[in-house]
């Protein structure tokens, strides 16, 4: 059975009518980022981006980053030499938004998969939050905060 395409912002509309978005990116500007990434985006996030080049929630927090910010940010992730001398390897992970603080929400690429988990920076855990990007939004938006994924 086909899965049904989510309109993602009616989606988030739905949980956040407030939530902000952006103009939508070119699907020559995701052959790009892919491109420079190395590996394909996960096909719900580069949906989203097709929509909306990111999504703004509560606080006016980066619940999913726009097609740069997830470019730079993994490039980052996976080549700062001071990230490889304090953290667990991040090679696995694909980052796409964060909580406002300075924890991050990612993909796991490898082995692929469409579960969102959480990277907290200051004990360099990652744990699952939620099933899917669909299921992350869901949670992220709702009413309790932007730590709504802690314990």
């Amino acid at each position: 059975m086909a899965k049904l395409a989510i309109m993602w912002r009616q989606s988030v509309v739905k949980v956040f009518p407030d939530a902000g978005f952006r103009e939508p990116v070119e699907a020559a500007e995701i052959v790009e980022a892919e491109r420079r990434l190395g590996q394909a985006l996960p096909t719900d996030l580069r949906q989203l981006l097709l929509e909306s080049n990111g999504v703004l929630g509560r606080t006016h927090v980066a619940t999913v980053w726009a097609v740069d910010q997830i470019v730079e940010q993994n490039l980052r992730f996976w080549s700062d030499e001071t990230f490889a001398q304090l953290y667990m390897p991040f090679d696995a992970l694909m980052f796409f938004g964060d909580n406002g603080g300075g924890d991050q929400f990612a993909f796991v690429q490898k082995p692929q998969r469409p579960d969102v988990f959480v990277w907290e920076h200051e004990s360099d855990s990652r744990r699952w939050v939620a099933n899917d990007l669909h299921d992350y939004l869901g949670r992220s938006l709702r009413v309790g905060g932007d730590d709504w994924y802690r314990l």
